[in-house]
């Protein structure tokens, strides 16, 4: 099915964006310099392709015929390759070496062409190689830039033209493996391919490419099967789905997306469901430090589509929808999940993704945070190297499921906010959101966290958590300028066993609005606290963790009600 859903991928791709993935028997690939020659295979010069991308300089791809796979074993590609390949210039192994590799390069281009090439641009780069100018190559302008590159990748182009020697019709290698086998992918006889492509993108894969499916020990063959015959997949089939998975793992690719030790990408079926793909890139990317509401508008854009009912309007857009999460597996990647749902199926979770999340903030407050930012606010110092292990993939997987948060998420929450005595909005949300879909799935008969404060909400946590924050208030308004209220001695405590702390508060309440100037401010606290005791029959001595979910919700949501702007008399901010 997952090799089914990509070679799909590959030929909408190929069949709507003409050049977005090359066809078979090549590839697209980034040449950092090109060498200029002449039709009688002179030298002109060494062309710089990169160009300035932010802090780096990337350089340009061009089509190329399809590398092959090379570890430690002489392996030329066909008209490209690296400057000890290609020139014959000794970088990073000994003269002798590479100029074995030198060798096979032309031998390879001799053995496809002929010794005579029809194609005009192939004769002259045969001319070129067969004594590459060293000395004029080391004198052009460009040298020290290629020098830096430590044996960069490079390709060949005549002068005056824009294509590669070669970029065109070149023949056709016959394949090594002339048996037919029943392809599992396409259901039809084909010749099976004894490799599959190397795939690049994988976070924590090997540099030089990792494969999904492949057998290198005698342990993963069956019934005396070599290779690729241990699982028949055509030739054909399997150029197409390396082909469409290094698309998607691609550095710039808007369907990927990096959590934890996971790389998910994800694709419609159809064209028209491109929206939902939108929606689902700009949840799990991370926005800039410079721009931090980038990538908030495919967000917006499908939950407005979804809510209001444009989406069922929308021709062609119930086609099925991927999510394929891959970790690292040595020289393979590992398959993490595999979720298929239509694209209306996912961009309905989406939406309930987002009231679940949906909480009262300040007004500076991102609308709608990624995954990653709300991880982060679990996470020792906001960094993504303290967010726990699984937690990532976990939560994306509930997000594209529906199903509940990890209950771990809300004990992270919890464990940040007693660290760090605040709630904020983001953690705010998350615990909201979990205790809500733990609740629902469980089949609680009660009432679920609303979005801002509920002061019919009669859960002793919950008005615990009121509370406390109108206690703070309290000390707030009477000594301003503290550099520490009683959340920062006492939220910890308070959360988990309140009937150590709260008699104590109760009593310094008395204590602080006795300091209140105001008299209608003094009143105003009165009767917002006595609201709140009068909610209470018993403080408990322990509360669970789900409970201290309700006491975090409770607190937080009474403290923005205190911000919000009042015009009752007495009632200021």
């Amino acid at each position: 099915m997952i090799l089914q859903a990509l070679v799909e991928y590959y030929d909408r791709r190929s069949a709507l964006e003409q050049g977005a993935l090359a066809p078979p028997g090549w590839e697209w690939k980034p040449l950092p310099f090109l060498i200029e020659i002449t039709p009688e295979g002179g030298f002109v010069q060494i062309v710089d392709t990169r160009v300035p991308d932010g802090k780096r300089l990337r350089a340009k791809e061009f089509r190329v015929p399809q590398s092959v796979k090379r570890s430690v074993n002489v392996a030329p590609y066909l008209l490209w390759d690296s400057a000890e390949y290609a020139l014959g210039i000794p970088v990073r192994n000994n003269p002798e070496r590479v100029a074995k590799y030198h060798a096979a390069f032309i031998a390879n281009i001799v053995e496809r062409f002929g010794e005579t090439p029809a194609d005009r641009g192939v004769a002259a780069l045969l001319g070129f190689l067969a004594d590459p100018p060293l000395d004029q190559i080391r004198a052009d302008a460009n040298w020290p830039e290629f020098d830096k590159a430590n044996n960069p990748f490079i390709g060949f182009r005549l002068a005056g033209q824009s294509e590669l020697v070669g970029d065109g019709e070149i023949p056709c290698e016959t394949s090594e493996n002339e048996d037919l086998g029943m392809c599992l992918v396409s259901g039809r006889k084909a010749s099976i391919a004894r490799l599959h492509g190397s795939l690049k993108g994988v976070r924590g894969g090997n540099t030089s490419g990792t494969t999904l499916v492949g057998f290198n020990r005698d342990a993963f063959k069956s019934y005396g099967h070599d290779q690729g015959d241990n699982a028949p997949i055509g030739e054909e089939a399997a150029f197409k789905y390396a082909k469409a998975l290094n698309d998607l793992l691609a550095f710039d690719s808007r369907r990927k997306a990096w959590l934890g030790e996971s790389t998910f990408v994800f694709w419609a079926e159809r064209a028209a469901d491109e929206l939902v793909e939108r929606g689902v890139g700009d949840l799990f990317s991370d926005s800039a430090p410079d721009d931090p509401d980038r990538g908030g508008g495919g967000i917006r854009e499908l939950l407005v589509a979804t809510s209001d009912g444009s989406w069922s309007a929308m021709p062609d857009g119930h086609g099925r929808f991927y999510v394929l999460g891959l970790a690292p597996n040595l020289a393979r990647v590992a398959v993490r999940t595999w979720t298929v749902a239509s694209a209306e199926q996912i961009a309905q979770r989406l939406l309930d993704h987002f009231t679940d999340i949906e909480i009262v903030k300040p007004a500076f407050a991102r609308e709608h945070p990624s995954v990653l930012r709300l991880l982060r606010s679990v996470a020792l110092k906001g960094e993504d190297k303290h967010i726990p292990p699984n937690l990532q993939g976990e939560v994306a997987y509930a997000v594209l499921t529906g199903r509940p948060y990890p209950i771990t998420l809300l004990a992270a929450a919890i464990r940040r906010s007693c660290a760090e005595g605040d709630v904020t909005p983001d953690r705010a949300a998350l615990m909201k959101a979990v205790i809500n879909r733990h609740r629902r799935a469980s089949g609680e008969a009660r009432e679920e966290l609303s979005v801002a404060l509920d002061t019919a909400n009669a859960d002793p946590a919950y008005r615990l958590g009121r509370l406390f924050a109108a206690l703070e208030r309290a000390q707030e308004t009477a000594s301003p300028g503290l550099n520490a209220t009683i959340r920062d001695r006492y939220y910890g405590a308070a959360s988990s066993t309140p009937i150590t702390v709260f008699p104590r508060l109760l009593g310094l309440k008395n204590h602080h609005i006795a300091k209140i100037a105001s008299p209608n401010t003094r009143a105003w606290l009165e009767r917002v606290i006595g609201e709140i005791v009068d909610g209470i029959p018993k403080i408990p001595a322990h509360l669970s963790l789900i409970q201290q979910g309700d006491f975090a919700i409770g607190y937080y949501h009474q403290r923005q009600d205190f911000f919000r702007k009042r015009t009752s008399e007495g009632e200021s901010n």
